[in-house]
C-alpha cells in the first residue's frame, strides 16, 4: 500500500494528533480537551499529513498570521507548525511534498513569506529559510541583582499591581498591539491565545492556573506592561530555594520594563529568576544593580522566515539611508527568485525588478536572514552566503537593511 499525502478532515483529527505526538516524542494519548480545542481553532484545507497502513506518520499545518518589519509595517505569513515525519519514514521526501505544496499555495494566497519556530538547525534551509531574529534567555541571581525595592530611583509614579485572569484577558490584547507596533520579529496573537494562556479554555499541557499575573501602570493610569510567571516551591533546611519563572513579560517603555524586573526581584523567597526567551539585546542586566547578577543560559536563532514576494517585502519595511541595490536572488523553488532593484531611503522604498547588473548575488535563505535586520551582509559574505558584484554593495546592503534595535519574536507557535 503507497503512503498516501492528504488533507485532514474532521473524523481524522484525533489519529493525527497522535500521529503529531508521535512525532515529538510524547505518548500518543491525547486528551478530549485538546482534540476539542484543535477542532475548535485549526484550518482543515492548511492541516494534513501522510497516510499509511493505518497511522498518521507524517503531520504538517499552517495558519494565517501578521508579522512586524522593520518601521512597524505587518505583512501577511503563512505560519508553519507541528511539522513532524515519524523516524519510520524519513527520507522519503515527505516533507518536502507538504513543505512545497504548503509554500505555493501561501504564494497563490498573497502571502508576503513564510515563518517558523525551527526545532533542528538543519531541517529547513532547503526549503529557502533563513534565521532571522534569535532569543536569549537569562538566569538572575536575585541576591546579587542589587534591586532594593527602597532604593528604585526617581518616582515616576508608576505601580504594579497583582491581576487576576480576567483582567489580563481584558487588558493583554491592547498591549500587545501597542508592542507589536514597534517590534520588528513580533506577530498578532488571536484571542483564544489570551484564553488559554490564563485558564479560559484549560488544556492540560498549559499550567495556567499556577501562573500570577502583575501589571504597570503609568501615573497616568496607562497599562505599560505585564508580566506572567509561575514559581517553585523548594525549601532546604527550612530556607526557600525558590526559582521564579517568566512566562511573558510585555514591556512598551524602559520605566516600565524596569519597574517589572524590579517587582520580580523584591518577591519574597526567591532566590533565582528564570527570565524565558528575551530579545537577544535586551535591557534587563542593565536594568539591575549589578548587571552580571543575570547571566546567559540560552541563546539561539529562534523565528525562520522564508521570502515569497521580494518587492512586497522589501516595500514594506523603512530605511534609515538613502541608496540603491540591485540583488539578484537565487531560488530553487521558484517562488522568490529574481533580480530586484531596491531604491530606498527613510521616506520609503521602490523595489521592481530588473535588467541592471546585480551587485550582490545570494540564495533566498540569506536574503531571509537579511530581511529583519539583525544579520550582516558582510558576515553572510565572509560565510560565502553572498557574493559581492560591485565594491561596496555590501556596506550599501549593511547601512540599509541593519536595524538599531534586533528584531524579536516573543512568543512560539
Amino acid at each position: 500500500m503507497s503512503i498516501e499525502l492528504r488533507k485532514v478532515g474532521d473524523a481524522d483529527l484525533p489519529d493525527w494528533m497522535r500521529g503529531l505526538s508521535v512525532g515529538f516524542l510524547r505518548p500518543p494519548e491525547v486528551s478530549k480537551e485538546d482534540i476539542e480545542f484543535r477542532r475548535s481553532t485549526y484550518v482543515p484545507d492548511r492541516t494534513q499529513g501522510a497516510y499509511d497502513n493505518g497511522r498518521w506518520v507524517a503531520t504538517f499545518r499552517s495558519f494565517p498570521q501578521e508579522l512586524t518589519v522593520p518601521g512597524g509595517a505587518r505583512v501577511p505569513a503563512d505560519a508553519v507548525t507541528s511539522v513532524t515525519v515519524s523516524p519510520t519514514h524519513r527520507r522519503r521526501g515527505l516533507l518536502t511534498r507538504m513543505m512545497t505544496g504548503d509554500l505555493r499555495a501561501a504564494k497563490e494566497r498573497g502571502d508576503a513569506l513564510a515563518t517558523l519556530i525551527a526545532a533542528e538547525y538543519p531541517i529547513y534551509g532547503r526549503y529557502g529559510f533563513g534565521p532571522a531574529a534569535c532569543a536569549t534567555e537569562w538566569h538572575i541571581d536575585v541576591a546579587r541583582a542589587a534591586l532594593d525595592p527602597r532604593h528604585a530611583g526617581p518616582d515616576d509614579g508608576g505601580r504594579v499591581d497583582f491581576a487576576d485572569a480576567a483582567e489580563v484577558r481584558e487588558l493583554g490584547p491592547a498591549l500587545h498591539e501597542r508592542f507589536r507596533a514597534g517590534q520588528p520579529g513580533a506577530i498578532d496573537l488571536p484571542a483564544v491565545w489570551w484564553q488559554v494562556q490564563t485558564g479560559g479554555i484549560p488544556l492540560p499541557h498549559v499550567p495556567a492556573s499556577r501562573r500570577f499575573h502583575a501589571v504597570h501602570r503609568s501615573a497616568s493610569g496607562a497599562v505599560e506592561g505585564l508580566v506572567t510567571y509561575r514559581t517553585s516551591d523548594v525549601w532546604e533546611h527550612q530556607m526557600p530555594q525558590n526559582t521564579l519563572t517568566v512566562d511573558r513579560l510585555t514591556a512598551i517603555t524602559p520605566a516600565a520594563e524596569r519597574a517589572l524586573w524590579l517587582f520580580l526581584c523584591s518577591i519574597d523567597w526567591v532566590l533565582h529568576i528564570r527570565t524565558g526567551l528575551r530579545a537577544p539585546d535586551d535591557l534587563l542586566p542593565h536594568h539591575l544593580g549589578d548587571p552580571r547578577a543575570a547571566h546567559i543560559v540560552q541563546h539561539s536563532d529562534y523565528l525562520w522566515i522564508r521570502p515569497l514576494d521580494v518587492p512586497r517585502l522589501l516595500e514594506a519595511r523603512t530605511y534609515p539611508a538613502a541608496g540603491s541595490l540591485v540583488l539578484e536572488i537565487r531560488d530553487e523553488a521558484e517562488l522568490a527568485g529574481g533580480r530586484y532593484l531596491l531604491e530606498a531611503g527613510p521616506d520609503g522604498a521602490t523595489c521592481t525588478r530588473t535588467d541592471r547588473g546585480a551587485d550582490l548575488t545570494l540564495d533566498v535563505g540569506a536574503f531571509a536572514s537579511l530581511y529583519l535586520g539583525d544579520e550582516s551582509a558582510l558576515r553572510l559574505a565572509a560565510l560565502g552566503r553572498i557574493d559581492e558584484e560591485r565594491p561596496g554593495a555590501l556596506a550599501t546592503a549593511d547601512l540599509l537593511l541593519r536595524t538599531a534595535r534586533r528584531p524579536w519574536c516573543p512568543d512560539e507557535f
